[in-house]
């Protein structure tokens, strides 16, 4: 690699407000916010929306959408034109 053209590559807090959940990875991101890890050293902190403390998926909230009615209501609407 050529030295001086790539991001810091560094630890970085990713925290998901909404799931509680809080875990360090390594990446290029940036931040002006740091925060405490449990081993007493400090990161930079990045707030994420999704994460799979909080995702549907994952959680097993997620919804089941019933296609076989959307394709029963196509039918009936265009019949054999398509």
């Amino acid at each position: 690699m050529k030295t001086a053209i790539h991001p810091a590559y560094r630890p970085v807090v990713f925290r998901d407000k909404g799931g509680d959940l809080s875990f360090l990875a390594r990446s290029t991101v940036t931040s002006d916010r740091t925060v405490e890890w449990e081993d007493g050293r400090t990161y930079p902190v990045i707030d994420v929306e999704i994460s799979s403390a909080s995702h549907p998926f994952y959680t097993g909230r997620s919804r089941v959408l019933d296609t076989a009615g959307r394709v029963e209501r196509f039918h009936r609407r265009f019949g054999d034109r398509y």
